[in-house]
Parts: C-alpha cells; sequence; structure tokens
C-alpha cells in the first residue's frame, strides 16, 4: 500500500480515513500497537505508558472522534463507530496484525474490533469494558450529565459539581469543544450494548481482559464472566484499583506496564506491514 500524505501538527499528524481527518502521534518502530483512549480523553492521556512500550512498539496514539484534535462532522457516536475509525486508520497506515490495547471506552471500542474484524488484531488488552452498562455506570452519567432522556446537558451545573473535571476537559478540548463533546457522548454512555454469546466468540485474537477490584462502573464479576465468555482469553485484577487508576494512578500504571507487556511479548507475531481487513457483520 502507498503510504498516505500526512500533515504534521506539533508531534503528530493527521491522516485521512473514514471521513474524518484523524489526529494521531506516534513514537518507535517495530511491530504496531494502537493504544485507544477512554472516553471524554485523549490519545495523551497513554503518556504515562508510552515510554516503557516504545522501546519495543512502534506506539500509535490517535485521538477519538470528537475528542482532542480529531473532530466529530456527524456529531453522531457509537464504540461500533469508533471501531470502525480505527480499522480505517490501521487500513489507511497499511498496518498488518497490529496489536491493540484500550481502556474503558477504549476497551469497549477494542472489544468491537474482535467482534467485528476478528482477523484485524495480533491480540486484544480490553481493560475497564462492560458485558452491559451497570446501574454504577448510568448513575454516574445520570449525576455529571443529567437525565439519560434528556438530551441538554445543565454545564453550569457540572462546572460547580466537577470544577476539576470540567477543567480538564476544558484544557483537553477547547472552551467549547467540551461542551460539544459531552453532548454527543451522552448517548453512547446510555446506549445498551446487547451483546450476545456469539458476539464474544468472534473475538479469536489472543486477549488480555484487565479489571480494577474496586471498578465501580464494571463489577469483577463482568469481568470474570467476559473472561470465560472468550475463547482465547487471560484475566487479570489489579489489587486497589479503581476504573480511573489505569491512567490516574502512577503506581498502579507501574503494576500494569509489566503486565501488558508480558501478554503482547507472548502473543507478537512477525513485523510484516501488509495488511487486509475482513469484517464480521
Amino acid at each position: 500500500m502507498t503510504s498516505p500524505e500526512h500533515t504534521a501538527t506539533r508531534h503528530g499528524h493527521y491522516v485521512q480515513a473514514h471521513g474524518l481527518d484523524i489526529y494521531y502521534e506516534e513514537h518507535g518502530q517495530g511491530k504496531p500497537l494502537i493504544l485507544i483512549h477512554g472516553g471524554a480523553l485523549t490519545g495523551e492521556s497513554w503518556e504515562p505508558y508510552v515510554g516503557a512500550f516504545v522501546e519495543r512498539y512502534r506506539v500509535i496514539t490517535p485521538d477519538s472522534r470528537g475528542h482532542g484534535r480529531t473532530a466529530n462532522p456527524t456529531g453522531m457516536m457509537s464504540f461500533r463507530l469508533l471501531a470502525d475509525d480505527v480499522v480505517a486508520l490501521v487500513e489507511v497506515l497499511g498496518l498488518h496484525k497490529p496489536l491493540i490495547c484500550g481502556y474503558s471506552d477504549g476497551g469497549q471500542v477494542a472489544l468491537e474490533i474482535g467482534m467485528r474484524y476478528p482477523d484485524l488484531p495480533e491480540a486484544l488488552v480490553i481493560g475497564g469494558a462492560h458485558l452491559e452498562l451497570t446501574e454504577g455506570s448510568r448513575k454516574w452519567v445520570r449525576s455529571i450529565l443529567g437525565d439519560e432522556q434528556l438530551g441538554d446537558i445543565d454545564f453550569e451545573h457540572f462546572g460547580r459539581e466537577y470544577p476539576d473535571f470540567a477543567a480538564m476537559l476544558q484544557q483537553l478540548h477547547g472552551p467549547d469543544g467540551w461542551k460539544t463533546l459531552l453532548k454527543q457522548i451522552k448517548p453512547m454512555w446510555n446506549a445498551t450494548l446487547n451483546y450476545t454469546p456469539d458476539d464474544f466468540a468472534r473475538v479469536v485474537a489472543p486477549t488480555l481482559v484487565l479489571l480494577g477490584d474496586r471498578d465501580g462502573f464494571v463489577p469483577v464479576e463482568d469481568g470474570v464472566a467476559m473472561y470465560r465468555l472468550l475463547p482465547n482469553a487471560e484475566f487479570a485484577v489489579i489489587p486497589g484499583s479503581e476504573h480511573g487508576d489505569f491512567i490516574f494512578s502512577s503506581a498502579k500504571v507501574a503494576l500494569l506496564q509489566p503486565l501488558i507487556l508480558d501478554f503482547l511479548e507472548r502473543h507478537c507475531g512477525s513485523n510484516d506491514q501488509t495488511v487486509t481487513v475482513g469484517r464480521t457483520s
């Protein structure tokens, strides 16, 4: 495949894929490793991991649709759509059998890729992802974005009740962009997933399921159930860890880095860069 034309900005690039100008950053050489960030974050959230991963892999950290420097011209957002975006990025960059690691919303996207494009990834790391949205998750969404049946968000209330979160979102997405993102992401965060056992059976790539034992959104029991539904999975529970610790706790990152690297090294294939993508409906 011919190398695509990229437009550099800061330390990253834009590339046209799936109707988007997708922003991504890239570090290192070797087998491609795509890191998919959590909801309302950006690819920069993976910075605590990049230093360790870049010694062995070509690390690619895109900003998802509607997040950071990647716009969302349609205004639509779903885990399936975000998965299609990542697959389109893989195709345009000509990556063969990339390793894919996602956390929270990114873990959900990685799971969707495994279900719908089973031949694409060499291996998957799925952190903090749902079997189905839990009441804990829905309660949190209601607490910050309002009733799930209502489209409006009271941003003044949000700013008063969650000033640190609001400040972080403004820094990441701009003074108006963070409001647009929350409006677009709210339906996705409230949507029923409706996965079936057959969906999980399609995930043939080796998969590491990661979960914190104190995750208020995804119970450990759900992680065990996902592990048992996946045909080629391993399961690890991070002690003393809440949902956000995967990214925001330096102590937990120090535990997770070698765990993820060990898994990837055991399931890392060749560095051939020719790509063929098969899609499962």
